[in-house]
């Protein structure tokens, strides 16, 4: 009976064992039928967004359009030429016609110390300006970076040479320009006057365009290099010689520099004081030219041609500067010592002349 019970025992123990086989198989088979598939592994994207970029150069700022003499902005600058023209300044010739007008005012020492004008006319063409006077050798440095015609009443043969050789266009009284006249209110030599509109009509081709700009000019009076760097002025007394004193106030009221003749407010014959944006002083060597005047008095001329000492007055203040001119027919060019452009304020200039070894200027 045991070993028939072991018998039995074994068997179904063989049995049993691959029946848990079976069962194992079975249910292995079915846990995979039921696990899912492993996802499959996607791909490493990066995503970049469309976008477009516009890439273009931004634009030049606008540079807005000037009078080239002045620096005033303007919608156009009429296609006329500059006109210099020689303005007598004796008493017997103030208050002069139409000296209120011009862009630029040069003011030399000629023989018997008294002073005479060159006066630039552009953006402005009063209808009669002077009295108009002779022409001097200092006169073709000034008026010949222009391009311009100058008007005179006469001269040297000698000088009228010289302004024949220059670069400039001579329009004389004593030659029969047209549109210079004389005047019953003064006596002769005091009343040779003249008309711009005549004096532009009788440009040349060479001497019919808008002028080049002469000095740089701020954008702003207050951006001006005196205004921003400068030391205060209220009066500036030139002693160009002994008979030749003008002052220069500053009001700030109308933010201009007022012209006096001694003590005397400087007029025009319109009844405006002469007044300037800026006044420039040039100190050059004042020589004799080798010309001679009525009597044998020499004339004088200046050496403009070189480098010297300046002083810019604008915005009621005052700035030392270098000026430089490379040649007869090339502008002035103002820096501080370091070489930095001068700019000027908008508005008329007036630029005296100072002789080196006998010209004072005195500043308060």
């Amino acid at each position: 009976m045991a070993r028939s019970a072991r018998g039995v025992r074994g068997r179904w123990s063989r049995r049993s064992r691959t029946a848990l086989v079976a069962v194992v198989a079975v249910t292995g088979a079915a846990l995979a039928a039921c696990t899912p598939e492993p996802p499959e592994s996607l791909p490493d994207v990066t995503a970049t967004p469309d976008v477009a970029v516009e890439k273009a150069t931004p634009p030049e700022p606008v540079e807005p359009t000037r009078w080239p003499l002045t620096g005033v902005i303007t919608d156009e600058v009429a296609q006329r030429p500059a006109i210099a023209v020689k303005i007598e300044n004796t008493r017997f010739a103030r208050p002069q016609g139409g000296l209120e007008a011009a862009d630029m005012v040069w003011e030399t020492i000629v023989e018997f110390e008294v002073s005479r004008f060159v006066a630039v006319y552009h953006s402005q063409m009063p209808e009669e300006i002077g009295p108009i006077r002779s022409v001097r050798p200092m006169d073709i440095p000034i008026a010949a970076p222009l391009r311009a015609p100058i008007v005179f009443s006469g001269g040297q043969r000698g000088i009228l040479n010289l302004v024949a050789k220059s670069s400039l266009q001579a329009i004389s009284h004593d030659a029969g320009a047209p549109g210079l006249f004389r005047v019953s209110r003064r006596s002769a030599p005091h009343n040779v006057y003249g008309s711009l509109a005549s004096f532009v009509e009788q440009a040349d081709a060479d001497h019919s365009a808008p002028p080049p700009e002469q000095f740089r000019f701020a954008l702003r009076p207050n951006l001006a290099t005196a205004a921003q760097l400068g030391t205060p002025a209220t009066v500036v007394d030139f002693r160009l010689s002994g008979a030749a004193n003008p002052t220069w106030t500053w009001d700030a009221g109308t933010g201009r520099w007022l012209r006096a003749e001694g003590n005397q407010p400087a007029m025009a014959e319109s009844g405006v004081q002469l007044s300037a944006a800026n006044v420039v002083a040039i100190t050059a060597p004042h020589r004799a030219s080798g010309f001679k005047a009525q009597g044998g008095a020499s004339v004088p001329t200046y050496d403009l041609v070189g480098t010297g000492a300046g002083i810019v007055f604008s915005g009621g203040k005052y700035v030392a500067v270098t000026w430089s001119k490379a040649s007869d027919d090339a502008p002035f060019v103002l820096t501080l010592e370091d070489g930095t452009p001068v700019t000027l304020a908008p508005g008329n200039t007036w630029v005296e002349l100072v002789p080196q070894r006998t010209g004072r200027i005195s500043i308060t």
